[in-house]
């Protein structure tokens, strides 16, 4: 049963008796409303295959159907030697059924010919977002190699596409109102060469090709615009936003900076209004992730704009004003028919200004975060960096080793992570689910980036889709080192030492 060694692991899987062969490919055919995602396949099996393609084994089929009484994701699939099919109520659980199915021919079609074990799988995900974060602001990554990177992550069953697109490094979004943000805020210092500059942005073209090749994998792609920390790119384009008026500069160093958007200008919900019109322009998901984290408030406290404006809305003290302006954001949002997703900094000095309960907390900073949050009412997305969230850690401690220095994050401690552990069960409901995050301050190149990601993506992919009773380390570990020959054929890079572990 090695070639049925898939990632993650199927809530249900049965053995039965025979064998599944074909000469070639076994055409993919199915109901009309699933073409789409047929077409897709396809299209993966043909480039990941090419000595065959999809219908060279004309006399096997793989038969897709619709099935009412599912869940969304949910899919069965049957392997038998006549023919294989595969059932589910939407296009998400087709697809993947459809991926599973991609990754056990990955491994299996050898000599001009597929045979497979035959089975029966019932499988369906423990958590609805399963997500990972590319950070395009301190590097600035194409859209070819985005495209790779989320035809890889569905292959894996995770649906969400974190991009965060601004940062004191950079600012990657066209606003066509705020032609400088690209124009200015685009480009800075390349730090690891004296005197030249790097950056770049993405066209509307651009993020319109991402979001639709995306949506075909069934991956939702949710912008992150920062606010109204991280923005020494925006300062540089419009210094005007600032509390002293510069001068600034799109950092190229990487830290925590204390210049933010002055709070007493209303200028920055002008700003941020045009923001929000373009993101709901070119990105259909309900999603908006506002930032919100790592906000100095040393300009706020010297700032007489800042000052009058505490005095005005009644406010305690000037730290006071980033809940004011996180709920003046959420409420931008909902207006647009977005739902808004900060990091979880947003909670802190809420006393006076309390957060809209539809904001969306990202727990970041651990797992208290998150825990506090579903104790006010709010959905949360876990994403700890203190359990192997955060993969721009080493993946061990090891000086030859490149990410984060005294940091590190396992594959055991990926696949460890449980978004629900230690939240009572009131709260749990509560918890959407989980992901990845690569920040690229020290991540310069795709390729590099691939090392990073892969297989601790695998890993947090089977702690989110796979049930709890079912995951077991060893058992992972063995499926991977057949699931990395795969990730080899697909022209993956991969980190390949030791995994962690007690």
């Amino acid at each position: 049963m090695k070639d049925l060694h898939s990632i993650p692991k199927p809530a249900v899987l049965h053995p039965q008796e025979g064998v599944f062969q074909c000469s070639g490919l076994p055409e993919i055919s199915g109901d009309g409303c699933f073409h789409q995602v047929i077409e897709v396949v396809r299209d993966q099996l043909a480039h990941d295959v090419p000595a065959a393609s999809p219908g060279s084994g004309s006399e096997k089929r793989i038969i897709c159907t619709k099935a009412l009484d599912m869940e969304e994701e949910a899919y069965h699939l049957q392997i038998r030697p006549e023919g294989i099919s595969l059932t589910g109520a939407s296009e998400r659980g087709i697809y993947h059924g459809l991926q599973t199915l991609r990754q056990w021919i990955l491994s299996a079609y050898k000599d001009r010919g597929l045979s497979l074990p035959c089975v029966a799988i019932e499988d369906y995900p423990r958590f609805p977002w399963r997500g990972f974060m590319l950070d395009t602001s301190r590097y600035f990554y194409t859209v070819p190699f985005i495209k790779k990177l989320i035809d890889a992550l569905s292959l894996h069953h995770l649906n969400v596409f974190h991009w965060h697109l601004t940062d004191d490094q950079g600012w990657r979004l066209p606003v066509d109102a705020y032609p400088l943000l690209t124009e200015i805020g685009s480009k800075r210092q390349e730090h690891r060469f004296k005197g030249r500059y790097t950056g770049g942005f993405y066209t509307e073209g651009d993020i319109r090709d991402v979001v639709a090749y995306a949506a075909r994998r069934q991956v939702e792609v949710v912008p992150e615009v920062d606010l109204p920390g991280h923005a020494s790119a925006i300062l540089a384009a419009y210094p005007g936003l600032g509390c002293t008026g510069g001068p600034y500069r799109v950092e190229d160093r990487f830290g925590i900076f204390e210049d933010v958007l002055c709070a007493g200008n209303d200028g920055i919900f002008e700003l941020s209004s045009a923001v929000f019109d373009t993101l709901a322009t070119l990105f259909p998901s309900p999603y908006v992730h506002i930032g919100g984290d790592e906000v100095w408030f040393n300009r706020w406290e010297a700032c007489p704009k800042c000052q009058r404006r505490v005095q005005e809305i009644g406010l305690s003290s000037p730290r006071d004003l980033q809940s004011w302006i996180s709920m003046r954001l959420v409420r931008m949002l909902t207006e647009r028919g977005k739902i808004a997703i900060g990091w979880d900094e947003v909670l802190e000095d809420t006393e006076q200004c309390r957060l809209p309960k539809e904001l969306v907390v990202m727990s970041w900073r651990g797992t208290e975060g998150g825990k506090a949050a579903s104790k006010r009412g709010h959905k949360v997305i876990m994403t700890p960096n203190t359990q192997g969230c955060y993969l721009d850690y080493r993946h061990v401690d090891d000086p030859e080793e490149p990410g984060q220095l005294f940091l590190t994050s396992s594959v055991y401690d990926a696949y460890s992570m449980n978004p629900v552990q230690g939240i009572h069960s009131e709260q749990a409901a509560a918890i959407m689910g989980g992901q990845g995050n690569l920040w690229s301050e020290l991540i310069y190149a795709g390729k590099f980036a691939e090392y990073m990601i892969f297989p601790r993506i695998c890993a947090l992919a089977e702690a989110l889709w796979t049930p709890l009773s079912l995951k077991d380390f060893d058992d992972f570990s063995r499926r991977l080192q057949v699931h990395q020959k795969r990730l080899d054929m697909l022209g993956i890079v991969q980190y390949r030492g030791s995994l962690g572990g007690v």
